[in-house]
């Protein structure tokens, strides 16, 4: 059976569980297994608390399998990656695990080989090879949250949290996908009235 049609673009849920090589997350009922870049796990959530993941889903003879992310950054880099002769999905969550994406950005358009070889699983020859199909090719990083972001900060402040504690909840908050500000705001209340 071939499935052409079937995109999941994002999730979000549960966590159920979470170990190096994937997690579970339940979405009304439904548990999906989505593998994620090692560095994801630290900035997640306990389990059975609620997650959001951009979602990549990679599609082949007989089998559907989900790759997660936490920013659309690196589920651009990921497919921009995996559009490379050679670079399958495992080599790129494997780039993801071990180099951030703007150190991942910045070997590549400073054609630093030797950062890209402490990839397990890529050698010279390959990170020659992403340096000449991605310099000045690879999708751009956002250097700064969008303006949504800091007048949800402000909303925060002038509610009477100090700054670096509402930063803080409204992180978390934009972490798990919230980008409206009425959402993003309730979020961050939530974190703030646990503490």
């Amino acid at each position: 059976m071939l499935y052409t049609n079937v995109v999941i673009a994002s999730l979000r849920g549960k966590l159920i569980s979470k170990r190096p090589e994937s997690l579970t997350v339940d979405v009304g009922g439904v548990g999906y297994s989505v593998q994620v870049p090692l560095t994801l796990l630290s900035s997640l959530p306990e389990e059975n608390r609620d997650v959001f993941l951009y979602i990549y889903t990679h599609v082949r003879e007989g089998a559907i399998q989900l790759y997660g992310f936490q920013a659309e950054d690196e589920k651009r880099i990921f497919t921009t990656l995996i559009g490379i002769s050679g670079i399958g999905p495992k080599v790129a969550l494997n780039i993801l695990s071990t180099i951030p994406p703007d150190n991942f950005h910045n070997a590549i358009n400073s054609e630093d080989v030797d950062v890209l070889c402490r990839v397990p699983g890529l050698g010279k020859k390959t990170a020659h090879r992403l340096i000449l199909e991605l310099k000045g090719k690879l999708p751009s990083i956002k250097e700064k949250k969008d303006t949504i972001y800091d007048d949800t900060l402000s909303a925060l402040v002038n509610l009477g949290y100090k700054k670096n504690i509402a930063h803080d909840a409204l992180e978390k908050a934009y972490n798990n996908g919230y980008r409206d500000i009425e959402s993003l705001l309730r979020e961050s209340l939530k974190y703030l009235t646990k503490e």
